[in-house]
């Protein structure tokens, strides 16, 4: 993937880049793997803001992914690296030889007609997915497990790549793309290689109106706020905080911690901070 430039003929277009889907093959997604997607505006199922700032956006389809690569033993060819609006990395449609038709996570270096496969005992190359015990340490992996069978959650970003480090028993160690050090069972899937569009963390929107494309709103500080919407709120023109900084709803902003703990905590060797 590279990224291009466009000329200055506006203030929002002076810094602006983006991506040149070099590197796609096919413009229309697959008809049988494509799901309505309902738009939430960040909204329960009562109808309340739970996650602020969203809303609006161009409108989208959801490819169904396959994280659980659940699909032993059946090679398949990739037919085409796509674009998928839900997610920053591409996808590839892969066709098994029994006919059946698949999205994956597409790994940097995958090209049109490569075969992939999934098992115990297949080749470590990108686009493969095996248990963690069958992989040599120093593999780039991604699309990783936190329960065997339960389907990949890390790693699924573009550009994002965990590594195995070491082998502990039933327990296989792995350093997360945070830095964190935390082992995984030895039966938890993982795909091999590193996932693809590697340059998305540089590409620069330009204006806002991207980001409301995007379907991301305006944020507004505290301090611009009524004492009644903020603890940061009111005061004649600008004034200090006067206090350590809080969330709308009172609670600690910096500094305390708020993360609860959790039973898989005993797996972390060394944490991201």
């Amino acid at each position: 993937m590279g990224l291009k430039t466009y000329n200055p003929t506006s203030p929002g277009r002076r810094f602006k880049s983006g991506a040149t889907f070099e590197e796609l093959t096919r413009a229309t997604p697959e008809k049988s793997l494509l799901v309505r997607l309902k738009k939430k505006a960040g909204r329960n199922n009562r109808g309340v803001i739970t996650v602020r700032h969203r809303g609006g956006g161009s409108k989208r389809k959801l490819r169904i992914i396959d994280f659980r690569r659940d699909k032993t033993a059946i090679p398949g060819k990739v037919a085409s690296i796509e674009y998928d609006p839900n997610r920053s990395a591409r996808i590839a449609l892969i066709n098994y030889v029994d006919g059946e038709k698949r999205y994956i996570l597409a790994p940097l270096g995958i090209k049109l007609g490569d075969m992939i496969e999934a098992g115990d005992d297949v080749d470590i190359k990108p686009g493969n997915a095996l248990p963690l015990e069958s992989i040599p340490a120093g593999t780039l992996v991604h699309n990783v497990e936190f329960e065997p069978g339960k389907g990949g959650k890390l790693g699924r970003s573009a550009g994002n790549a965990a590594q195995t480090v070491s082998k502990e028993g039933r327990y296989v160690v792995l350093k997360l793309p945070s830095g964190e050090l935390r082992k995984f069972h030895h039966r938890c899937l993982a795909t091999v290689g590193q996932i693809g569009n590697v340059d998305h963390e540089n590409i620069k929107l330009g204006k806002a109106g991207s980001r409301r494309w995007s379907g991301w709103r305006p944020t507004v500080r505290g301090s611009a706020m009524t004492p009644r919407d903020h603890p940061h709120g009111g005061g004649e023109g600008r004034a200090p905080r006067g206090m350590p900084p809080k969330t709308p709803w009172g609670k600690p902003a910096l500094g305390p911690k708020t993360r609860r703990r959790k039973t898989s905590d005993k797996m972390i060797i060394r944490r991201r901070k």
